[in-house]
């Protein structure tokens, strides 16, 4: 039986113990529908200009942390046949030390990336996202740090893209800033972040790339939120980019 099995049952059979536990919980998920004028994975394009439609189906398993997810990935532009994927997603979240300053909101999350249409040269790639966020550290309310860690690896021996492997790690601040004219706040968010061999069979350790952005959300229906966004990255490795890129990223989530 292969690692990606055992991690299965794994988890399922630890929501199962949760979910058992939980007398209020109940299974629910939700769609995410997203455009990208231009996807940047960890500073660097992958379909060059064109944009990206993501679809995400995600359920939450009865309220214990634990999640399973689906995306589909796909350009908006034409000649990106090869380079199209799905991302299943395993996850469980959760926070520490609820009662002091330096509370702790984390996520860990695993996810197996399909190049579907690259399935004979093996392409596959999994990773690691470990996410930790500190929302009542900071003496100025709504100010949050967070720290974000990836580490990517391919799906198996003998994978052409072997020299992938290694970490890519951002941090992060994210400020809240309630608007009189607009019903939730905007959110202004900033980080930078550090290629730790990623991408470089392990020689690229350098600061990468800068993001800024602002984004806020609007209730459409019952359920129904449309989230808007506008970014910025500043280039700093030409490995990554050779150039400054402003984006827009636009969200449909609908929780049922």
């Amino acid at each position: 039986m292969n690692k990606v099995k055992v991690l299965l049952i794994v988890v399922l059979l630890l929501s199962m113990a949760s979910a058992a536990q939980a007398e209020e919980g109940k299974l629910s998920a939700t769609f995410d529908l997203t455009y990208l004028s231009r996807w940047l994975s960890k500073g660097s394009e992958v379909w060059s200009e064109d944009g990206g439609v993501f679809e995400t189906i995600t359920l939450d398993l009865w309220g214990t942390g634990f999640g399973v997810g689906v995306t589909h990935l796909s350009a908006t532009g034409g000649g990106w046949s090869d380079k199209q994927r799905f991302n299943y997603k395993l996850f469980y979240g959760n926070s520490l030390f609820n009662d002091q300053a330096y509370k702790t909101k984390y996520k860990i999350n695993w996810v197996y990336e399909n190049w579907y249409s690259r399935a004979k040269k093996k392409g596959d790639m999994q990773e690691w996202i470990f996410v930790l966020a500190w929302p009542d550290l900071l003496p100025i309310e709504g100010l949050t740090p967070r720290y974000i860690s990836h580490y990517v690896y391919p799906a198996g021996r003998g994978y052409n893209n072997r020299k992938i492997t290694g970490w890519t790690h951002r941090f992060g601040l994210g400020y809240d800033v309630d608007v009189a004219e607009l019903p939730n706040p905007l959110n202004f968010s900033g980080e930078i972040a550090f290629r730790d061999g990623y991408g470089g069979a392990g020689k690229d350790h350098d600061w990468a790339y800068a993001t800024l952005g602002v984004a806020t959300k609007f209730a459409v229906a019952e359920n129904l939120t449309f989230i808007p966004g506008f970014y910025y990255q500043i280039s700093m490795d030409d490995s990554v980019s050779r150039r400054d890129i402003p984006y827009t990223k636009l969200s449909l989530k609908y929780k049922f």
